[in-house]
């Protein structure tokens, strides 16, 4: 019972710090994008 109880709650934590990984990832992307769009924004005003 413990064994499966310690089980559940190791690959409950390995799936939440995966997800947090992958959510943190996507926002450094969409800043990416958004910094690029920005910057070639400021290009065309000129």
């Amino acid at each position: 019972m413990k064994f499966g109880l310690l089980l559940s709650l190791t690959l409950t934590a390995l799936v939440g710090l995966a997800a947090c990984e992958t959510i943190e990832g996507a926002g450094r992307d969409i800043e990416n994008a958004g910094q690029s769009i920005e910057t070639e924004a400021q290009q065309a005003q000129r």
